[in-house]
């Protein structure tokens, strides 16, 4: 299992089933905040949906797997991030994230996606993408701020809890780019 010290007393390891409960309980206690942007949100209304997306995850075979993996800080759950989508016959992957408010601010988030990028290129992703609904900037920073290049605008491009369609930014990176990388965050 994989874990990494992200700086500032913030963790990144795989998730496991263990973290259904604390997982439920941020998305429960924060889920006015976060199905704002997160389509998912509605559709976990109890600890038993958070077991069955971990358990379809974990008994996905380990090299087909998207993992995901949990920011923790001091030992407190603080979020989500892993891959989505990942095609491995083209090499490429997708980030997704997500950090709860009273996290937010401390650059946490920026350096566990430059961790994921650096982790996805030394498995041989040669791409990296990111999606954002064009209005979450905070969201929109950690790609710019990691030099991905914004591809693109996706029109209407997600369904949001609130019945409305989000345009969704597409942010790119590639192997040879994070290689290149010194000190993203």
């Amino acid at each position: 299992m994989h874990t990494a010290d992200i700086g500032d007393g913030f963790t990144l390891r795989e998730a496991e089933m263990a973290d259904a409960e604390a997982i439920w309980r941020a998305l429960d206690s924060h889920r006015d905040y976060l199905a704002v942007w997160l389509p998912f949100v509605p559709r976990i209304t109890r600890r038993e949906d958070e077991e069955a997306f971990l358990r379809a995850t974990l008994d996905t075979p380990c090299d087909a797997r998207n993992i995901v993996f949990v920011i923790e800080r001091d030992g407190a759950f603080c979020g989500l991030a892993g891959y989505v989508k990942t095609d491995r016959d083209n090499n490429r992957t997708e980030i997704g994230y997500w950090l709860l408010p009273e996290f937010q601010g401390r650059g946490a988030m920026t350096r566990a996606v430059a961790h994921l990028c650096r982790r996805a290129a030394e498995r041989g992703m040669n791409r990296i993408q990111i999606r954002c609904a064009a209005a979450n900037g905070p969201s929109n920073a950690i790609p710019r701020r990691l030099g991905f290049v914004l591809e693109g605008t996706e029109r209407a491009g997600e369904l949001l809890a609130s019945g409305e369609y989000a345009d969704i930014n597409v942010y790119s990176i590639l192997k040879n780019e994070i290689e290149r990388w010194k000190n993203p965050s």
